[in-house]
């Protein structure tokens, strides 16, 4: 699994920082995603699949 993000389709919502905090973060100053591990373990591939298809702004992509 590789996980990339498109910090430009952020919103800040920062539903993936509550499903998934060893592989997303927020940037302090505007809440705009941060990936922190864009290979994650295999027992966070589900709670990843999930962040990336509740993201409002589409803004996270999951390559398997």
């Amino acid at each position: 699994m590789k996980v990339t993000v498109d910090q430009e389709k952020c919103c800040g919502a920062g539903t993936c920082v509550l499903l998934a905090p060893d592989v997303f973060d927020q940037r302090d100053e505007d809440g705009i995603v941060v990936l922190l591990d864009e290979a994650p373990p295999v027992e966070l591939a589900d709670v990843v699949r999930e962040a990336a298809s509740v993201c409002p702004g589409v803004a996270i992509t999951v390559n398997e």
